[in-house]
């Protein structure tokens, strides 16, 4: 399944698990940060953006969120491997309780 999503400016999209599927993102327009959660309770940031469209990888089972860094509506492509369906409860919702989100915040 392929899909593009918004994220409006200074937006947090997530942390949520998906359980039965992979995903692969990458910002095509304005500038998003990825932040996964390893197994260790360490976190990736992996920033993306249209001057730099870096491409994240999201195994199934791994925390994540994403992070709208611009002050415009950024665009998120998805590939995910599973088409979303109602009802099928693959997305848990999650908290990154340990993170410190304030270092994204603009002075």
């Amino acid at each position: 399944m392929v899909y593009v999503s918004s994220v409006n400016p200074r937006e947090i999209k997530g942390p949520h698990i998906h359980t039965k599927r992979d995903s692969f993102f990458v910002c095509i327009h304005g500038k998003v940060v990825f932040i996964i959660k390893n197994k260790d309770g360490k976190y990736d940031e992996i920033e993306s953006s249209d001057d730099n469209p870096v491409l994240v990888y999201v195994p199934k089972n791994y925390p994540s969120a994403h992070l709208n860094l611009s002050n415009n509506i950024s665009r998120v492509l998805t590939l995910a491997d599973l088409a979303w369906r109602p009802n099928d409860n693959e997305m848990k919702n999650d908290t990154f309780d340990n993170y410190d989100w304030s270092k994204w915040n603009r002075t």
